[in-house]
């Protein structure tokens, strides 16, 4: 499998011949090409129109992050694997109102049942987070009955800021307090790795859209207007619990990321290089984490499990199979 290589260092990013080198303080770093399946840039990297071109010629993504580790954009290369019929299905399913309303609430139902299987969890180890479970289950009871797709967004935003507010209670330190979701960029170390862990799923996700015959402008749940991209948005909230939460508490229940990997700005809050080093590490983990498939009766990552999610919504736009989200056993 091509793997993802993430550049921290201020530098150049060049071709030779069929080989990527990345340099920086005089040292190159050879990429070679058959291995590189996505680029995550965080420092201040130049390259030029010959690479770009070699990039989409070898179906290479290039995302691209600011200081503060906020995602700023992606070089998405020419598809390979687009349809024009799947994109007027995906728009069929957007501009009617029911259609699209269906895809919402599976959507919002996928993200808080996951949300439940993390929160009921920590419950059974003695975490008091039932009422933090029984408000979730009341907005869930919800999901059903919203007409409009504000409204689903708005009891979105309240199951995870609900979500939000038993981290105290998991997490018990009083270093990664939450008080409340702040961003671009966060003001606090528990803030700062949410941010940093949802840029880099919603990433991720873009690159499995890539691979489908989806089109990435196209979403249901958020608002296909003059955002770039909006189905990686929507497929990542059914994620984020069990990919991008479950890194926070491992790192912080480890005492693996401490104050010192965090730098205070002007504005607010950013990973230093080290502290993104060991966050990236822990969310590769994650993804290559193997779980057995209950359909398919076999072993299957949660990188994958992103992209069946893909497939089967394609599935549900073509009228085979009707869209029903994963939903993690804890």
């Amino acid at each position: 499998m091509r793997k993802a290589i993430y550049l921290f260092s201020d530098g150049k990013l060049q071709r030779k011949g069929n080989t990527l080198y990345f340099e920086s303080e005089g040292l190159k770093k050879y990429l070679p090409v058959e291995d590189v399946g996505e680029i995550f840039v965080f420092g201040e990297v130049e390259f030029n129109r010959k690479l770009v071109e070699f990039l989409s010629q070898n179906e290479i993504i290039l995302h691209y992050f600011n200081h503060y580790g906020y995602y700023m954009g992606t070089f998405y290369p020419r598809e390979h694997y687009n349809s024009g019929y799947m994109i007027l299905k995906q728009a069929e399913h957007f501009s009617d109102q029911s259609k699209r309303i269906f895809l919402g609430r599976a959507i919002v139902k996928g993200s808080a049942r996951n949300i439940l299987q993390v929160l009921k969890y920590y419950a059974q180890r003695g975490k008091e987070v039932e009422s933090n479970v029984e408000l979730v289950e009341n907005y869930l009871n919800k999901v059903t009955e919203a007409k409009e797709p504000n409204e689903l967004l708005g009891l979105e935003g309240n199951i995870r800021e609900t979500y939000y507010q038993a981290f105290d209670v998991i997490l018990q330190d009083k270093t990664f307090f939450y008080e409340k979701r702040t961003r671009r960029p966060p003001q606090n170390y528990l803030n700062t790795l949410i941010s940093f862990g949802n840029s880099l799923l919603y990433s991720a996700v873009l690159s499995e859209i890539y691979k489908t015959h989806l089109d990435p402008r196209i979403g249901f749940l958020h608002a296909t207007n003059f955002r770039s991209f909006t189905l990686n948005l929507d497929i990542a909230e059914i994620f984020k619990p069990i990919i991008v939460d479950r890194a926070i508490f491992t790192l912080i229940g480890r005492k693996e990321i401490k104050k010192e990997h965090f730098e205070k700005g002007l504005e607010g809050f950013a990973l230093t290089t080290e502290g993104k080093k060991l966050f990236i590490t822990e969310f590769e983990e994650k993804l290559k984490t193997t779980i057995k498939h209950p359909e398919l009766k076999r072993d299957v990552s949660y990188r994958f499990l992103i992209r069946l999610e893909l497939y089967k919504l394609e599935k549900h736009l073509l009228g085979e199979k009707t869209f029903e989200p994963f939903v993690s056993r804890w």
